[in-house]
C-alpha cells in the first residue's frame, strides 16, 4: 500500500491550495476593512446632534434654532439658556460646544478652542454665516484656547493617540521578552506609570500643548496606558490569537479612526463617535484633554471607561493564568 509523502523531519508540510487562496482572501479582506475603517468616518464626517447654546429673548432664541437646524439638519443640539454666565460655565464644563448670545451689539459667539480646533472652526464658519444672514456683526470670544507656545493643539491628539496605541506594542514586546505571569502584571505596570509619565512630561514641558496640573494629568495618562497593555495581555493569555485579534479591532481598527482626537466625537457619523468614546484610544484623549484644559471637567465617562478596560484585563489575565496553571496540573 502507497504512503502518503510526508514532510521532512523538523520542517511543517507544504500548505494546500486550498490554505493558500483562503489565507490570501483573508488578508485582502482584512486590508479591505482597514480601508473602510479609517476612511469612512473621514468621508461621512460632519456636525451629528452637536450641543451647543443659544442665549437671546424667546423669539430671537427660536429663530436662531430654526436657522441652525435649517443650515445642518440633525446637526445641532440646541438649547435655551438664560445668561451668558450660564453658557460660559457650560462650555467650560464640557457640556456645550458654544453659545450664541444676541446682545445690543449683535451675535457673539462663546467658544473654547482646546475643546476641538476643528469644532471651533465649523461653528465659527456657521455663526458667521449667521451673522450675515442677519445682518449683524460677529464677535467671537475664545473661553479657553490652546497655551501660546502650542496654539493649534495637534500635540495632544498626536501624543494621545500613540499612548493608547503603545500599549499594544507594550504588551506584545511584554508577551515576546518577559516570562512569568507576575512578571508579565510588574512590566505591564511599569509602562503604564513611566509612560505616562513621559509623555505628559513631553506635551506639557516639551511641546507646550498642555498647561494643567502635571500629575493629575500623568494619572489620566497612566490609566489610558494601563487599560491598552493589559487589554491585550489580557485578551491574549485568555483567547490566544484570537484575543490578540481582538485586541487589534479595539485598539486599532476601530479605537484610532474612531477616536475623534482629530477632530470630535460628535463630527463622526451616528452612533460612530459614541462608540469610539467607549474605546481605549477615544476615552484616552477626552481624558487628557479634560484633566489637562478644562480642570478635569466631565471625566466621569472617560474615567469609568479606562477603568473598566484596566479592570477587565487583569481579571482575563488572571483567569488565563488560573486556568493554565491547572491545565498543566492535570497533565502531570
Amino acid at each position: 500500500m502507497a504512503m502518503a509523502p510526508t514532510a521532512p523531519l523538523g520542517h511543517p508540510a507544504p500548505s494546500s491550495w486550498r490554505r493558500i487562496g483562503l489565507t490570501t482572501l483573508g488578508l485582502v479582506g482584512g486590508v479591505v476593512i482597514l480601508l473602510l475603517a479609517f476612511a469612512l468616518p473621514g468621508i461621512h464626517s460632519g456636525l451629528h446632534h452637536v450641543p451647543v447654546a443659544v442665549v437671546a429673548p424667546a423669539p430671537q432664541a427660536a429663530a436662531l434654532t430654526a436657522r441652525l437646524e435649517q443650515a445642518s439638519p440633525g446637526g445641532f443640539d440646541v438649547r435655551t439658556l438664560t445668561s451668558v454666565d450660564q453658557a460660559r460655565d457650560q462650555i467650560l464644563g464640557r457640556e456645550i460646544y458654544a453659545a450664541l448670545v444676541v446682545d445690543g451689539s449683535g451675535l457673539t459667539l462663546e467658544i473654547a478652542t482646546a475643546a476641538s480646533p476643528t469644532m471651533a472652526t465649523t461653528l465659527t464658519h456657521a455663526a458667521t454665516t449667521l451673522a450675515t444672514g442677519m445682518s449683524v456683526p460677529l464677535t467671537v470670544d475664545d473661553l479657553r484656547p490652546f497655551p501660546t507656545r502650542e496654539p493649534t493643539g495637534f500635540g495632544l491628539s498626536a501624543g494621545a493617540l500613540p499612548l493608547a496605541l503603545g500599549g499594544w506594542i507594550a504588551a506584545v514586546g511584554i508577551m515576546a521578552g518577559v516570562h512569568g505571569a507576575r512578571q508579565r502584571v510588574m512590566t505591564g505596570l511599569g509602562f503604564a506609570v513611566l509612560g505616562g509619565l513621559a509623555l505628559t512630561a513631553t506635551l506639557q514641558f516639551g511641546f507646550g500643548t498642555i498647561n494643567g496640573s502635571y500629575w493629575l494629568t500623568a494619572l489620566g495618562a497612566m490609566l489610558g496606558a494601563g487599560a491598552a497593555c493589559f487589554t491585550v495581555l489580557g485578551l491574549q493569555r485568555m483567547l490566544g490569537r484570537v484575543g490578540l485579534g481582538l485586541a487589534v479591532v479595539a485598539l486599532i481598527l476601530l479605537g484610532s479612526p474612531l477616536s475623534g482626537l482629530t477632530s470630535a466625537p460628535e463630527l463622526l457619523p451616528t452612533p460612530w463617535g459614541t462608540i469610539g468614546q467607549l474605546l481605549p484610544p477615544g476615552a484616552t484623549g477626552t481624558m487628557l484633554r479634560n484633566v489637562a484644559l478644562f480642570d478635569g471637567a466631565a471625566i466621569t465617562r472617560p474615567l469609568f471607561v479606562l477603568a473598566g478596560w484596566l479592570i477587565g484585563g487583569l481579571a482575563l489575565f488572571g483567569v488565563g493564568t488560573w486556568r493554565d496553571g491547572r491545565r498543566r496540573e492535570l497533565t502531570v
